[in-house]
């Protein structure tokens, strides 16, 4: 059979078979067992979350970096400590999803011990979906701030040319019985740059008031807006704050910064560098777990019970959408269309791995 017609119908995965496969993927190409299963965690995590745009569609440019040695299978992290609630970790070029997860388990264990931590990483590569470590600080009943720079992709406000990355302005604090509590992960661009990349890569149009193209004309083109500008979110605030993730991520950490992230997807001459920093703290240190927990909830129920606007059937925390997305897909599978289907094919091959049942006809 031809292999455009093993790829040509879009099909429900379960999780539980779609991510040992993109392990199994990861690990073709070089990366020990162990960083495999978790950069396919946080992989499968993101379509689980209904963020497709950080999900298993990724693989081809992770898998592309690793052969040509723009980033490195088996890095040699190290981590210094230079005050007792700072770390800061060189990435030695891993994949991202390694560094940071290094990185975040770092400011758990600190901020376990210490009550608040700040850590860095540097020579570090994209890491994905924020809210695969906002997790991790979550699961251990810890509030955190996730933030990263990245290439430029928007024009520093006043600017005509990309400077800033769209970069994420992550939140989470736990709740008691209201779990998830709060989980705040957005783009500081109007919407994610890599969902104007999956828009392109299907030939869907974007809605205008998300890119300007390379003439710095507005533009429903998915591909012309994102080889344009990709618009800020807010004007000036969303271009203020990706600017503090400059400051944070790039300046503070050692990493590139100011416009000189690499495009994972254009620059092959070196490694991104790109900059991570983590803030953990322990949410009841002030009032005390139990009264935290409750104060918590309370403000979470007086959030949702809130008249509604015209239009709104509920009141949803940030982050909630997408824990009933993941809900969903675990009992009813993660939709993956043609082209992922094409592209897990493709990537199978090229590590030579066997392809599972769930990619035939």
């Amino acid at each position: 059979m031809a292999a455009n017609e093993t790829v040509a119908r879009p099909r429900h995965v379960s999780p539980t078979d779609l991510e040992p496969f993109v392990a199994r993927i990861f690990a073709g190409n070089g990366v020990p067992q162990a960083d495999a299963e978790r950069v396919a965690q946080c992989l499968v995590e993101a379509d689980l979350r209904g963020v497709s745009s950080h999900g298993v569609g990724r693989i081809p440019i992770y898998t592309e970096r690793l052969r040509k040695g723009l980033v490195k299978a088996k890095p040699t992290m190290s981590v210094e400590r230079p005050t007792s609630v700072t770390a800061q970790v060189n990435g030695d070029d891993g994949l991202g999803f390694v560094v940071a997860t290094k990185a975040m388990s770092e400011a758990i264990d600190i901020a376990r011990e210490c009550g608040i931590a700040f850590v860095t990483a540097f020579n570090s590569a994209h890491f994905g979906m924020a809210a695969s470590y906002l997790k991790m600080a979550v699961k251990e009943n810890m509030a955190a701030f996730v933030f990263t720079n990245a290439s430029p992709a928007m024009p520093i406000w006043g600017g005509r040319e990309p400077f800033l990355g769209t970069s994420p302005f992550a939140f989470a604090a736990p709740a008691g019985k209201n779990h998830p509590g709060v989980m705040l992960d957005m783009a500081t661009s109007v919407v994610a740059r890599g969902k104007i990349r999956r828009a392109a890569q299907k030939g869907e149009p974007i809605p205008l008031g998300w890119a300007l193209d390379a003439d710095g004309k507005p533009t429903t083109d998915a591909q012309k807006g994102y080889d344009g500008i990709i618009l800020p979110l807010g004007g000036p605030k969303g271009s203020g704050l990706s600017l503090m993730m400059e400051v944070i991520g790039g300046v503070m950490s050692g990493a590139a910064f100011g416009g000189q992230v690499r495009n994972q997807y254009f620059d092959f001459d070196a490694p991104q560098n790109v900059g991570h920093a983590f803030i953990v703290m322990q949410p009841g240190i002030f009032v005390g777990p139990e009264a935290y927990a409750s104060r918590m909830d309370e403000l979470v129920e007086r959030a949702k019970a809130n008249p509604r606007a015209e239009g709104f059937e509920e009141i949803l925390m940030p982050g909630e959408p997408e824990a009933r997305s993941e809900a969903q897909r675990r009992r009813e599978g993660i939709p993956l269309g043609a082209d992922d289907v094409a592209t897990l094919v493709a990537e199978a091959d090229l590590a030579k791995v066997e392809r599972p049942a769930f990619l035939a006809n």
